[in-house]
């Protein structure tokens, strides 16, 4: 897993770009291209209730054990969201997910990307950038996206198109930051206040 760890200056950069006071514990992102949706020589699909001539017009073939991962990471009180580099728009992205009985709590494409990037004037950036949306963990087909994440300080697990052991890749990479999150959080709380130079003095 590339990014182990997310700057706090970064978090606090970034404040105001979207998570609500009561979030779940971690927010996750996935890519779509070759990691949700895969090409039938890379991986077989979900099974879809319509009939595939519809299936065609409206959405494409998803990535067979993603319901199954998307339910378990939800009941562990993970939020889920997409994070593409396409022109995909949100209501797409959201139909085609719903055929297969998925909802997402957030959408990211290269236009929304774009936007934020430039409204914060970041120099060099890179092709994603989870931290300014608040996310957690991002999970991508790409090694330059996970390389990304070790220069920028992002966390992402990278899953191959051909990897049928992905979703199991994935739950353990966000059991590791839920820990993370958990322990920093922790250490904060038990973290005695500092003294001020008086009481010290005295």
């Amino acid at each position: 897993m590339a990014g182990s760890s997310m700057p706090d200056h970064g978090r606090r950069a970034w404040q105001g770009s979207g998570r609500k006071a009561r979030r779940p514990q971690v927010r996750i992102s996935f890519d779509i291209d070759d990691t949700l949706a895969c090409l039938p020589h890379h991986s077989p699909a979900e099974n879809s209730k319509l009939p595939e001539c519809i299936h065609r017009w409206l959405g494409e073939p998803l990535r067979i054990g993603t319901r199954s991962l998307i339910r378990e990471l939800r009941r562990q009180g993970c939020s889920i969201w997409i994070y593409t580099s396409s022109g995909r728009t949100p209501s797409y992205i959201r139909r085609w997910l719903m055929l297969y009985g998925i909802h997402v709590d957030g959408v990211v494409n290269s236009d929304r990307h774009n936007h934020v990037v430039a409204a914060h004037g970041i120099e060099n950036a890179p092709s994603k950038y989870p931290p300014a949306f608040d996310i957690d963990l991002h999970v991508d087909d790409s090694e330059g996206v996970g390389i990304e994440g070790d220069d920028h300080g992002f966390r992402v697990v990278v899953v191959d198109p051909q990897d049928q052991s992905w979703a199991q890749k994935v739950m353990d990479a966000a059991a590791h930051v839920q820990a993370q999150l958990a322990w920093q959080q922790s250490f904060r709380h038990e973290a005695p206040a500092p003294r001020c130079p008086e009481a010290l003095a005295s």
